[in-house]
């Protein structure tokens, strides 16, 4: 698990003065990008070696609003993977431990030109480290 601290800048709300929904897809991305640079394995060094990650679902619950000056805590994880397709899930607090919100992404792993990764096989050294990081399964 990794958590990302986050402050909700005031760009991000409606007229309203709440979160608009969707800087939340944003704040998932941030938090993703975040947690893969702590396990070594970047955005970065994954396209250089010529790997894209592409987002094939995305799933939000919005439980509580948030404002501008909210600092939220994301707390990443990996909620499944099986080979092909990494799951990640996010849990969004307020510093008050307020739930604000949750969601999940799903991602394919594939070279430029399109054809799935064998991670197992291609990136062995990524591939365990995504396994390491799987919940116990007790």
């Amino acid at each position: 698990m990794s958590v990302f601290l986050r402050p909700v800048q005031y760009y991000e709300t409606d007229m309203m003065g709440i979160t608009h929904h969707a800087n939340y897809i944003h704040m998932m991305e941030e938090a993703r990008i975040a947690f893969m640079d702590a396990m070594g394995y970047s955005y970065q060094r994954l396209e250089s070696e010529g790997v894209v990650s592409p987002v094939t679902s995305i799933s939000c619950k919005y439980i509580s609003p948030t404002t501008f000056g909210d600092t939220l805590s994301i707390e990443t994880t990996i909620a499944a993977f099986n080979g092909v397709v990494l799951t990640m899930a996010y849990v969004m607090k307020k510093q008050d431990g307020t739930k604000v919100f949750t969601g999940t992404s799903e991602h394919a792993f594939l070279h430029r030109d399109g054809r799935f990764v064998r991670l197992k096989r291609e990136y062995p050294e990524f591939y365990q480290v995504l396994t390491d990081q799987m919940p116990s399964q007790e």
